[in-house]
């Protein structure tokens, strides 16, 4: 099955490759946790920088997004998966069928450690074949030893797939993977450009065994139908982006409640919900549940907001009809409807 991205996840797909869920399954959204260690997110990175206290702060969360029907998929890296307290706050979680566990890679602080730490190898797509496969392997086998379950959904950290990431995830049995941030561009540090990917989920891999979901974001504003050529132009002159969104131009809205103010996320599910948009997803990083670790959640006044946050959003989708889904669900209406798209194309 040819297409322009040649199955590739750092490539826009091809038309053929857009996944058909079927019609009954209505609209959902799903909610991923990029569930990892404490770092200072304006130093360099570290090799040394792996605690993984806020982990135990997750059961609030986990209760919280829980009562709203929500199964979450934590995606769980290497400082995660070899600390005993950690494993031990989202192992009961797992074995109570309430979430699913995913992996992500954090090539700094994810062995083997062959490679520099530089910026650029910060996005582990970037790396040599045999070394990004060796970190997805150590990874994976990590995740199955703690849990007593072999991850099928994936994230590369810091968004940063490469040319040989579908065809390596598709090897090691993954079905689902989320790293791709639509709209967005990390071309400037060495990483993937997204900036023409939508919202929407695509098959990817050699095989396209692999089913491709980004995190959601959509522009919003009069100007949005020149969105990735506008915005990207904007991006050129100092502070002529937040001109286009004071302007109600041009905004590029994520659904995240890190950094994006509720009022936003409300005007970006409406548009998506106009442009029928039938699967929405959102993330955060664990670390945000508990102040101090990250730029998002820095005391006590921003961890009241970002629980609003999720009040005021999953109000929202309750009464558009909008539900939760589980990413291991998810998986499965998928492939039952490609297997019969499959059987009607062959009689």
């Amino acid at each position: 099955m040819p297409g322009a991205g040649q199955g590739r996840i750092d490539r826009p797909p091809a038309r053929e490759d857009q996944v058909r869920l079927p019609g009954t399954l209505g609209r959902r959204f799903l909610v991923f946790v990029d569930t990892e260690e404490e770092f200072d997110w304006t130093a360099p990175r570290s090799r040394d920088a792996t605690a993984t206290r806020a982990v135990a702060a997750l059961p609030e969360a986990h209760r919280r997004l829980a009562g709203f029907g929500i199964r979450p998929t934590y995606l769980v890296d290497y400082p995660v998966a070899t600390s005993h307290k950690a494993v031990n706050v989202l192992r009961p979680l797992l074995e109570a069928g309430e979430c699913a566990i995913g992996s992500q890679l954090h090539p700094w602080v994810n062995p083997p450690f062959d490679e520099a730490l530089t910026t650029t190898n910060s996005f582990v797509g970037n790396l040599p074949e045999a070394l990004e496969r060796a970190k997805l392997a150590a990874l994976t086998e990590r995740i199955t030893e703690a849990f007593g379950r072999r991850p099928t959904i994936y994230r590369a950290g810091r968004y940063g797939v490469g040319a040989n990431s579908a065809r390596l995830l598709e090897e090691a049995g993954y079905r689902l993977d989320v790293s791709v941030r639509a709209l967005f561009d990390y071309s400037d540090e060495g990483g993937p450009d997204f900036s023409h990917r939508t919202a929407e989920a695509s098959w990817a891999g050699p095989a396209r065994l692999l089913m491709e979901l980004p995190l959601t974001t959509v522009f919003t504003g009069y100007a949005r139908r020149m969105g990735p050529q506008l915005y990207a132009a904007a991006g050129r002159v100092e502070r002529m982006r937040g001109v286009l969104a004071r302007t109600g131009a041009l905004e590029r809205i994520a659904l995240t409640p890190e950094g994006t103010p509720l009022p936003d996320a409300l005007r970006a599910i409406r548009q998506l919900l106009a442009d029928d948009i039938r699967l929405l997803s959102i993330s955060f990083h664990s670390p945000s549940v508990e102040p101090g670790h990250t730029p998002y959640v820095r005391d006590a006044e921003d961890l009241r907001r970002f629980y609003a946050w999720w009040d005021g959003v999953l109000d929202l989708l309750a009464r558009e009809g909008v539900r939760p889904i589980g990413a291991d669900e998810l998986i499965e209406e998928a492939w039952r409807a490609r297997d019969v798209g499959l059987r009607l194309a062959t009689h």
